[in-house]
Formats: structure tokens, sequence, C-alpha cells
């Protein structure tokens, strides 16, 4: 009773919240800013329902504190809230029709109030099972918690048994997508016998359908009447499943990144693709496991995250980066020689290399893909480096993977034709088979780098002929035929074929690699470790100045900031 009792004052305190809390507008008035987003659900002008936990705190500490406790009974109390709310909006007025499942609910609930009228004051039939219509079906909108905005992220291993039934939010790279489907919250039947309507409500990812009618008249008379599914009553809501993995800087030493399922209803569809870093607020839940999957053994349950906000983290760089510059960083973008100074800023800690360093920039700034007839000309550019070992090929490529907004970093024996490309994979959801999209999908509108692209398999570099100069990727397999959007910048870095480059051979000789491959490099940097007392003095004093100092020397340009740069 007690629990009740605490439960039933917290839903005083959010339908408080709710009426009262405002801030003031732009001409000072107060803005009623959740009392004005009921009113627009109950005309059914709005569907999401954010609830800023920012706000909460600053209405009720306390409750904001029992929210973040227990966010999963927390979230069905709000429902229950809004659900009142909503009425008493509405008070005796209709709702309005907008659909057929409107239309549906407006016929029944008129109905059912005529009956009631008929059966008279005691109510005596209002136990009959056509008078069962479920709260989850009247609902023509969606709850969600918005999190503090200095919420810490966690990463997927940092999740624990602590944080089930907890609102969380954490940070990571979307790896696998799939298709937005229909997910039935409330199934309506018709029973062929006595004209009854039978709800059953849908709270996980599968459900038995009702076979026999539950109503009075039927199980007075022995009927036994067939029930049949009524789509038109029925409630529907956008599904997605997503995994997000841990970013590379979120994953320690020697493990490998772990992932987390989400699942996403409603408005937070159709948020992110496969390669975007997304910041993810939602609720940790179990699910236990049933059918194949409870009896193959292991675990019991699994868990996931119930989505409530998605943020794509490029896009916030994206108006991060349209914000007013400050004076001294409009004095450095304002300079003549801007274009040596952008240079000279990729990867400042390697001495020299400064045309290498210039391609790299116009790789990373890319050119604008030309649709003239019919002919698509690529604004992708296309880069290899192949030099002699130890000349900061692979620091080029490591630094240009951190500097762009989006990109993807693998080598040539730690990849195949398959994860450059795409995949088929069997979709644990709804078991049919999808494409999962390899590291060239994941950078598309970005950049791949590829180190030891000399050690990759003859198969597996032919993968990526298409990618390099039509941008795409082409599947006919397993009964798909799709195309992929593979917008990406290829830069590669090679080793000579035998270890050092011979100038007594050709380029060909040395590269050895097939003509057709490097026809589609834009730009082929060949770069000599050539013996030079002065020169090798020179590298020697900047490595070890670098490494005794942790930055580079002092020169006549000073760096820009990574920030600054995007």
């Amino acid at each position: 009773m007690t629990a009740a009792l605490d439960y039933d004052q917290a839903k005083e305190r959010l339908t408080d919240f709710f009426q009262t809390y405002c801030h003031p507008d732009e001409n000072g008035d107060k803005s009623f800013v959740y009392a004005d987003q009921i009113r627009e659900i109950a005309n059914r002008l709005r569907t999401p329902l954010y609830v800023y936990l920012d706000h909460l705190r600053q209405h009720d500490e306390d409750l904001y504190n029992e929210v973040r406790k227990n966010s999963a009974r927390y979230h069905q109390l709000a429902y229950d809230v809004v659900d009142k709310l909503v009425h008493n909006e509405l008070g005796n007025a209709p709702p309005p029709v907008r659909d057929a499942l409107d239309a549906f609910l407006f016929q029944r609930v008129h109905l059912e109030a005529q009956q009631r009228f008929a059966d008279g004051p005691d109510g005596m039939v209002q136990n009959d099972a056509r008078k069962k219509i479920p709260p989850k079906l009247l609902r023509r909108y969606e709850v969600y918690f918005v999190t503090p905005e200095l919420d810490k992220c966690l990463a997927a291993r940092e999740i624990l048994a602590e944080h089930v039934g907890k609102l969380v939010t954490m940070r990571g790279i979307v790896i696998r997508c799939s298709e937005v489907m229909p997910h039935v919250n409330v199934v309506t039947y018709l029973c062929d016998t006595c004209g009854c309507e039978v709800y059953q409500e849908v709270n996980g990812p599968q459900y038995a359908p009702t076979q026999e009618c539950p109503s009075k008249d039927c199980q007075e008379s022995k009927a036994n009447g067939r029930l049949e599914l009524q789509l038109r009553g029925s409630s529907f809501s956008k599904y997605q499943e997503i995994r997000v993995q841990e970013m590379s800087d979120q994953v320690p030493i020697g493990s490998i990144p772990r992932a987390m399922s989400v699942r996403v209803t409603g408005e937070n569809t159709r948020l992110c693709q496969p390669g975007d870093s997304i910041k993810i607020s939602g609720i940790l839940l179990p699910q236990l496991r049933s059918g194949f999957k409870n009896q193959s053994g292991g675990l019991v349950a699994d868990v996931f995250l119930d989505c409530h906000s998605i943020e794509n983290l490029r896009s916030e760089d994206d108006k991060s980066a349209e914000n007013d510059l400050t004076e001294e960083e409009v004095q450095i973008v304002s300079q003549d020689n801007i274009y040596d100074l952008l240079a000279y800023s990729i990867a400042p800690e390697i001495y020299g290399h400064h045309d290498v360093k210039k391609s790299l920039l116009l790789a990373l700034v890319g050119g604008v893909d030309k649709n003239a007839n019919g002919m698509k000309i690529r604004g992708a550019i296309n880069i290899i480096l192949v030099g002699d070992p130890g000349v900061a090929k692979s620091q080029l490529l490591g630094y240009v993977d951190r500097l762009a907004v989006r990109s993807q970093y693998t080598t040539g024996r730690g990849s195949s034709g398959v994860g450059l490309t795409a995949a088929v994979v069997k979709d644990p959801v709804t078991g049919e088979m999808t494409l999962e999209g390899g590291a060239l999908v994941l950078a598309d509108r970005g950049i791949c780098c590829i180190d030891e692209f000399d050690k990759m398999l003859e198969s597996d570099r032919t993968a990526i002929h298409e990618v390099m100069e039509q941008q795409t990727i082409s599947i006919s397999k397993a009964g798909i035929n799709t195309s992929l959007n593979a917008r990406v910048s290829i830069l590669a870095a090679a080793n000579p074929a035998f270890g050092r480059y011979n100038g007594k051979k050709t380029v060909e000789e040395n590269v050895q690699l097939p003509a057709a491959l490097l026809s589609r490099f834009d730009l082929l940097w060949l770069i000599q470790d050539m013996p030079d007392q002065e020169n090798d003095k020179r590298i020697a004093d900047h490595i070890t100045y670098v490494h005794m100092n942790g930055h580079e020397p002092e020169s006549n340009f000073k760096p820009i900031s990574m920030s600054l740069f995007r």
C-alpha cells in the first residue's frame, strides 16, 4: 500500500509539473511549455511529448531524483498522467478524427457512452469485453525523457546491472540499422459469433494471438466464437532496431569494441544511418529470451536500450562550425597564406612532406560531383602513398582519420572484400536476409584510409574498383539486388614490391599494382628515403624534439586546432 500511495503522490506531482511549469518567452510573457504541448496533442496537432529533465529539476528536484532512479516506472506514470490531462483538455467534446483509427475510436467511445446510458446508473454490463478499451489504444502520442545537457556519456562497457531501469546516455557509432517496421501495440479482434470486440495489449517483441472469445455471451452459450483480426482497429507504431558500437577512444588497450542493441520507436526512427556518430539516451531494460533462443541455453535474458532521444554528433559539429568565430579565429582564416597554413596543420609533428599534406587537404575538402547530360563525374579524390618504410605514411593516414568528421581506418590484411563493401547477414528481428555495410559504406561522404594496401589479396582489391570510379556498390546475391552509395575518398598507403624503391626498375615494377586499379587513383605519391646526411640530421633533431617535448618545434606557422580545422 505504501508504494501505491507514493506513486499516487508522484502522479499528482507530475500533473502539477505539466500544468504549472513555465518560462519567459521572447516577449517576457509566461510560456507554459508542457500545457501547450498537451493541448496540441489533444487536438492531434502533435505526436511526441519531450519531457526535459532539466525543467523537472528546476521545478521539483526530489521528483527529478526519483525519475532518475526509476525511469522505467515513471515513464509509465507519465503516460497515465498525460492520458488524464488529454481527457480533461477534450472534456465532453468529441476527439478530432484524422485517420481510420481515430474514426474507429470515435465510434467505439460514443457507442460505449450510449450503452452505459442505456444500462442505467448501475452500469450492469460494464464488465463486458466490448467496454474494455485499453488506454494504450486511445493514446495517439509518445512520451520521451530528455536527459540533462551536462549528463555524462557512458560507453557500452560502462553500462552495468545497476543501470537497469534507469535513464542512461551513451555515445557510439552506428554499425547496423534495420528497416523501419510496424510494431503492434494493441490488437483488436472481432468475434464472428457474438460480434464482441476483444483487445489484446502487446508489451514485447512477440505475442500469442487470442483464440477464444472471452465475452459473456460466448461463455454462457459455449459457442466458442472465432476471433478475426481487425487491422483497422489495431494500434501500430514505427519500430527500428539499431546496433551501436563503442568509439575507438572508448576502447581500453588490448580490448575489442563492445556493442549495444537499441530499440527505436515512433518519431525517433530514421534519425541515423550506419556510420553515424551519435549520442543516444534511453532506459536500459531486460528482455527475456523466448522461442529457439531460450531452448539453446546460455543467457536467460538480453538487455537493450529503449531509445528516448538520438543526437547526431556530426550535425552538432556542423552547427558548432557555423557558430560565430572569435576575432582571433577570424584573423587566422583571413590570412593570405591560409592554404599553406592548413597544409602545415596536418600532422605538424611530421617533418616535411608539404606537397603530400597539401594533397591530403584537398582530399579532405573534396570536390563537387557533376552530372552533365547523364554522365557523372565524381568529386572525391583518391590518393595512394607509395614509399619506403619509415617515411610516416601510416602516421599521415592516422592523422587524417582523426581529423575527418566521417572516416574509417583499416589495413590490407585486416580487411576483406566483403568487409570493405557490404555483407549479406540474417536480420535477428525478422529472420530475413539484409545488407550490412562495410567500411566504404560507413565512410560515405567521408574518407576511408587503407594501410598496407599492397598486402591485400587480389580478389579483395577488385571489390573497390567500382567504388573508386562510380561511387556505388552493386550487390546481387541472396535474392538482394540493390546499389549502395559509397561516395568516399580512398587514401591508401603501400610499400614497394622489393621492400625499398629500386631506382633501376620502372614504377610499374616497383609498385606492382594492377593498371586498372592505379588508373583510378588521382594522385600517386612516391616517397623515397634518400641518403642525405644534412637532411637526416634535421629529421633526427625534429623527431627527438617531438619525443622529448610532446609537440612539434616552433616554426613560422602556428598549427590550427582540429576544431577550427573542421
